[in-house]
């Protein structure tokens, strides 16, 4: 199976290559005794939602949460074929997560076959976008999320198979610093570079991070100018923040948006902010320690760590982080 999978080839943009694989999937899981809702989307690949009952459907569901896009260009398996190589299989998009959507099927299969009933539903719920942002299913992840019990989510996990127990919140601002256009050679003392002012904000912004805490706090692009020869008007910046907890998103969020210019006659003004927030341990600690009680049970003693790569999978938690959180909202300073 897995390897009827991983060549089907399912980049984030082929929409007819996402659809067709969705199709297959839903054949797949329909066969292993699933109830399955193919989602259309008009321009990403069509999403998938499986519910699957075999025993108690009276509570609130379990999902799990799984995607089928891969980073991978059609024409990836002319240089990394699927093969099978001393026990391991390899193939583009076969870690994440290709093979994640066959271990789903087979537990499915696994509980019907083996007559177990299970405590309460699931529902496997399948998007073809995480790669690019989950810019069409993020609503109907957050929908089913706040409807479950709880949420297994079935990314790759840390190297020798550890748990991701936590996460970085990620939150993307943007600073604009306006000054004044002037000849850079007639009258320059006319003119308030904006260039000048946006090197202030990063000094500023930069000496946000906190190694202890984990947070980082990284300018990654920056703009501004029109010519050699003209004082420049308008510059811009754009800052990656990523913190382990609520409380230190929220003292970045709150710094950013109280920065004060740094030159006369300045504007700076910030927006953007928190599109994820952090996985504190406090909200999977109990799941995880009764999955590491159950992996005992047949053998398997689970580890657990954390990440600070972004992951769609916490939409369900989203929330404003401080006064600059609510993407493109904005503070200007004088």
């Amino acid at each position: 199976a897995i390897g009827l999978l991983v060549t089907q080839e399912t980049p984030s943009h082929d929409k007819g290559r996402l659809d067709a694989f969705a199709s297959l999937l839903a054949g797949r899981l329909e066969a292993a005794g699933a109830a399955v809702e193919l989602l259309p989307q008009p321009e990403q690949g069509n999403h998938l939602l499986a519910r699957f009952v075999h025993g108690n459907d009276t509570q609130p569901p379990a999902l799990v949460l799984c995607h089928y896009d891969t980073v991978w260009p059609v024409g990836s398996l002319a240089t990394h074929p699927f093969r099978v190589e001393g026990g391991r299989a390899y193939g583009p998009g076969i870690f994440d997560m290709q093979s994640s959507l066959v271990l789903v099927e087979a537990g499915l299969r696994a509980v019907r076959e083996l007559g177990i009933l299970l405590p309460r539903p699931i529902s496997v719920l399948i998007t073809s976008d995480e790669e690019i942002g989950s810019v069409s299913s993020r609503a109907r992840i957050e929908q089913e999320a706040l409807e479950a019990a709880y949420v297994l989510v079935m990314e790759s996990p840390l190297p020798g198979g550890v748990l991701k127990t936590t996460r970085k919140g990620i939150g993307t601002f943007q600073v604009e610093s306006v000054g004044r256009a002037a000849h850079a050679g007639v009258d320059p003392e006319r003119g308030i570079n904006a260039i000048a002012e946006i090197a202030h904000q990063i000094l500023a912004i930069q000496a946000l991070a906190d190694r202890e805490a984990g947070t980082t706090v990284s300018v990654g692009r920056v703009a501004g100018g029109t010519a050699t020869n003209v004082v420049p008007a308008r510059a811009s910046l754009q800052v990656d923040v990523r913190a382990w907890t609520e409380a230190e998103a929220s003292r970045v969020a709150v710094a950013l948006a109280r920065l004060q210019p740094g030159l006369p006659g300045a504007q700076v003004t910030v927006s953007g902010g928190w599109n994820r927030p952090p996985l504190e341990r406090s909200a999977t600690g109990a799941l995880f320690e009764r999955v590491r009680l159950i992996g005992r049970t047949v053998g398997l003693e689970l580890a657990e760590g954390g990440t600070g790569g972004g992951s769609e999978r916490r939409s369900a938690r989203l929330s404003s982080v401080g006064p600059a959180a609510a993407p493109g909202s904005s503070r200007t300073r004088r």
